[in-house]
Parts: structure tokens; sequence; C-alpha cells
């Protein structure tokens, strides 16, 4: 087994694929005519999109979070960068909020988060241990 895709569940997915594109340079890969699904271009494993309604349609009433003021997280994206300071600015710049600022940990690893317009928690941070 393996993963194939994640899926981040939106109001409008072709605003939230030009989010990602803008703030992180991710081009679209796919985008279904009816804008209820999209992919983009993320390396082995797809980050996907799919509208709450296609959501509801295929598994049954879901809650909307963000959007209705829900603070929670109920997942995050991790994206390494080489320059996590530069990439939370351009997240910001495109549309993000700033949740914490970039920082050192004691493991070497630099680590900063952003909320997306549609409140997914995104972690921008170096490679930990050269990784990339």
């Amino acid at each position: 087994m393996k993963l194939g895709y994640m899926i981040i569940y939106v109001n409008a997915v072709a605003e939230s694929l030009a989010f990602y594109q803008e703030a992180f340079g991710f081009e679209t890969r796919f985008l279904h005519e009816s804008g209820d699904y999209g992919e983009l271009e993320t390396g082995n494993t797809v980050l996907a999109f799919a509208s709450y309604e296609l959501a509801s349609s295929n598994v049954g009433d879901i809650p909307v979070g963000y959007e209705n003021g829900d603070q929670a997280v109920k997942f995050e994206i991790a994206l390494v960068t080489g320059d996590v300071e530069a990439a939370i600015t351009q997240a910001v710049n495109a549309g993000a909020k700033p949740v914490k600022q970039a920082e050192q940990k004691p493991w070497g690893q630099t680590v900063g988060y952003v909320r997306s317009p549609e409140g997914t928690l995104i972690e921008l941070c170096t490679p930990v241990n050269g990784d990339s």
C-alpha cells in the first residue's frame, strides 16, 4: 500500500488551486469541468481539493469547518523549503493568515506556520537531516 493523494475539502476548488499556485508555486495538474475537484503538481503524492458538495455526495453530510469560524485544526500539510521566512511572506502576500513565525527547533529544523484562506494549517519547514 502507498499514499496516493490527500484531499482538502473547500468551498471553492479553483480559488484554492490559485492560492496554492500563488503562495507556493504549485501548478494545477487537473481541474474537473464541474469545478468540484482539482489537483496540484506536488511530486509523488498528489495534493487534491474537492468541494464540500462533492464530499457530501460521496460520503454523506459533513460538517463545514473554518468557514463557520471553527478554529480547530483537523490536519496540517507540511511543505519543505530552503527559506521558511520567504515562504511565509509569499504565502501571506497570497492571502494566508500568519500563525507562527519561523523558529529554529532543537533538532535543527526551521519551522513556521500559516493558514490558507480555506483554513488549512500549513507548516513551512526546512528539510530534516538534509532530506529534501
